[in-house]
C-alpha cells in the first residue's frame, strides 16, 4: 500500500510547511504539490489521481485543499474508489479506509442528494415562471460562479448530457464542458456529456 499526499496553496505567499510537514509525519510515499487557486486548474491533483493503484491511499492535510465543494469533492471520491484506492484527511473524520469513514462518505452523498434536488426544483421552478413572463433564453458566453455550481450539480445527478445541462442554464456545449471538465479529470469522460469510473 502506497501512501500518495496531496497539498494545496491558493497564493505562492501562503505558507506549505504545515501541510507538507503533516503528510511526512502521516509517512506518505510522495507528494504531489501546488500553487493554485481554488477556481484555477489543478493540474498536480489530476496526477495525484491518475497516479492512484488498488490499496493506494490518497492522504491531504485537509479536505478544502483538494476540493472546491460537496459536488467536487463527491466527483474526487468517485475517481479514487474507481482506482480501488482509498482517501484520507489528517484534520477531519474523513478516512475511507475505516467503516466510520465510509459512513461519513455516504452521508455526504445524501446530502449532496438534497442539496441537488433542491437546485433542481429552484432551476425548473425559474424557468417555468420565466416562460410565464415571456422570457426566452439564448446563447450567453459565462455563467456565475453560483451558476456554475448548479449547472455542475445539475449535471453529477445523472441523466443529462453536457449539451442539455447547458441548454438549461441557457449556454452552450463549449461552455459548459469547460465549466465540467474544470470540476473532473478528464479520464472520467467517456463520451461527451457523461462520466464514467476509470482504473488506472
Amino acid at each position: 500500500m502506497r501512501k500518495i499526499g496531496y497539498a494545496r496553496v491558493s497564493t505562492t505567499a501562503q505558507d506549505t510547511a504545515l501541510q507538507l510537514d503533516a503528510l511526512k509525519a502521516a509517512g506518505v510515499d510522495v507528494v504531489f504539490f501546488e500553487s493554485s487557486s481554488g477556481v484555477g486548474p489543478r493540474l498536480e491533483l489530476r496526477r495525484a489521481l491518475a497516479s492512484l493503484r488498488a490499496g493506494d491511499v490518497l492522504v491531504v492535510w485537509k479536505l478544502d485543499r483538494v476540493a472546491r465543494g460537496l459536488s467536487d469533492l463527491l466527483g474526487i471520491l468517485s475517481s479514487v474508489k474507481a482506482a480501488g484506492a482509498c482517501i484520507r484527511s489528517l484534520t477531519e473524520p474523513i478516512d475511507t479506509t475505516s467503516p466510520i469513514g465510509e459512513f461519513t462518505v455516504q452521508i455526504l452523498g445524501a446530502v449532496a442528494q438534497l442539496e441537488r434536488s433542491m437546485i433542481r426544483e429552484r432551476v425548473v421552478a425559474g424557468q417555468i415562471a420565466a416562460r410565464a413572463r415571456g422570457k426566452t433564453w439564448g446563447q450567453r458566453p459565462h455563467l456565475t460562479p453560483e451558476r456554475e455550481e448548479e449547472l455542475i450539480a445539475l449535471f453529477v445527478q445523472g441523466g443529462h448530457t453536457i449539451q442539455s445541462v447547458g441548454a438549461v442554464f441557457g449556454v452552450g456545449y463549449s461552455v459548459a464542458k469547460r465549466v465540467i471538465a474544470a470540476r473532473f479529470p478528464p479520464s472520467l469522460f467517456s463520451r461527451p456529456g457523461r462520466p464514467r469510473k476509470t482504473s488506472v
